[in-house]
C-alpha cells in the first residue's frame, strides 16, 4: 500500500506539473490581440482645447472641441458656474459638431476686471460673446442657453436671427411664468436699488446657496459631484466677486422688458427649438417651459425629474436628446456623419 501511495503521489505531481507547463505554453503562444481589439473598438478620445482671447479689452476664456468645419454649437452658462458646467456635454457633442463654451467676465477662468472699468450687465455680456463668435469666425451657430445664458443668448438671437441655426433651452427663462417665489427678494432689490435690499440677497453667493442650487430637487444627490459647488465657490470667493454677482442680480431686471422682444423673435423666425427642463427647479420653475410652445408651436419639450443643473444628473439623456434633435435640423459635413 505504501508503494501504491508513493506512486499515486508521483503521478499526481507529474500531472500538475504538466498542466502548469501547458498553461504557460498557452499564455506564451496565444496571440496578444485582445487588448488591441478593445482599444480599436473604443470611441476616439475627444480633445478639448482651453483658449483665451481678448474681446473688447477683456481676456475671455473658452473651451472648444470638434471639427472646425462642422456646424457650431455655442454653450452659454448660468450662475454661479462657468463653462465647467459643460465639461461632460462637450465631448458628447464634439464628434459631429464644433462646440464652444465661453466664461463670462467675472466667471470661471475669464478675467475679472474692476467694476469701475467694466460694467457687469447682460447687455455687455452679449457684446462680449458676440465679439468672441466673430473672432472665432462663426458665421452661424446653434445656441444652448441655460439660466443667465438665456438673456445673453436671446439678445444675440434677436440681433442676428440669420446666425441662429437652432435653440436649445435648459432651465432658461423668456416668460413671466418662469419667475416665482425665489425671485421675490431680488425683485424687491430691483424696485428699491438700496443697500439694505442688496445685502439681503448676498447669501446667494455663499457656499450653502451654491450647494443648494446643485442639490435641491434632485432625488439622488449622489449623482452630483461635490466638485461642482466646490469649483464654483472658489471663483465666487475671490475678492470683489460677490459685488459683481450682486450687480448682475440687479441688472437682471433689464431682461424682463425684453421678454416681448425675444418672443417676437421666436414667432417671426421660428428657429428649431429643443426645451430641456429640470422640473423640480425652484429658480426657473417648470412653468417657464410650456410657454415656449405659444410662440414656437413646433418646439420639443422634455422634462426631467431633477433640479436646476439638470446636466449633472441627466447628462447622458440630455446629450442623446440634443444629438437626435440636431441630427434632424443641422447638416454635418459628410466626413463627420
Amino acid at each position: 500500500m505504501a508503494g501504491f501511495n508513493n506512486t499515486r503521489r508521483s503521478i499526481l505531481g507529474a500531472s500538475a506539473a504538466l498542466s502548469a507547463i501547458v498553461a504557460t505554453i498557452s499564455l506564451v503562444d496565444r496571440p496578444a490581440i485582445s487588448s488591441e481589439r478593445t482599444v480599436s473598438a473604443a470611441a476616439p478620445v475627444t480633445q478639448v482645447h482651453h483658449r483665451s482671447a481678448s474681446i473688447n479689452g477683456v481676456d475671455v476664456f473658452c473651451r472648444e472641441a470638434g471639427p472646425k468645419d462642422a456646424p457650431a454649437i455655442l454653450l452659454l452658462h448660468g450662475f454661479p458656474t462657468s463653462s465647467h458646467m459643460y465639461r461632460n456635454l462637450i465631448p458628447a457633442l464634439a464628434g459631429k459638431y464644433r462646440v464652444i463654451a465661453p466664461d463670462y467676465p467675472g466667471f470661471g477662468n475669464s478675467a475679472m476686471p474692476d467694476r469701475k472699468a467694466f460694467s457687469y450687465t447682460f447687455g455687455n455680456y452679449a457684446s462680449i460673446v458676440e465679439g468672441l463668435t466673430e473672432k472665432l469666425g462663426l458665421k452661424s451657430y446653434a445656441l444652448y442657453v441655460m439660466d443667465y445664458g438665456a438673456p445673453v443668448g436671446f439678445r444675440l438671437a434677436a440681433k442676428h436671427p440669420d446666425r441662429i441655426t437652432a435653440l436649445i433651452v435648459q432651465n432658461g427663462n423668456a416668460y413671466d411664468e418662469g419667475l416665482q417665489k425665489f425671485w421675490k427678494p431680488i425683485q424687491k432689490y430691483w424696485a428699491s436699488g438700496n443697500k439694505i435690499d442688496r445685502e439681503a440677497i448676498r447669501w446667494l453667493t455663499s457656499l450653502k446657496a451654491t450647494k443648494w442650487q446643485y442639490t435641491d430637487g434632485v432625488p439622488d444627490t449622489s449623482l452630483v459631484s461635490p466638485d461642482t459647488w466646490t469649483v464654483d465657490q472658489a471663483f465666487l470667493d475671490r475678492p470683489g466677486n460677490q459685488e459683481i454677482q450682486l450687480d448682475l442680480f440687479y441688472d437682471y431686471r433689464t431682461n424682463i422688458p425684453r421678454y416681448r422682444e425675444w418672443q417676437a423673435y421666436f414667432r417671426k423666425h421660428q428657429p428649431p427649438t429643443l426645451v430641456l427642463w429640470g422640473k423640480n427647479d425652484q429658480i426657473f420653475v417648470v412653468g417657464g417651459a410650456a410657454p415656449y410652445k405659444r410662440d414656437l408651436p413646433n418646439a420639443e419639450i422634455h422634462l426631467f425629474d431633477t433640479g436646476h443643473f439638470a446636466l449633472e444628473t441627466h447628462g447622458g439623456k440630455i446629450a442623446g436628446k440634443i444629438r437626435d434633435f440636431l441630427g434632424r435640423h443641422l447638416k454635418a459635413p459628410n466626413s463627420q456623419r
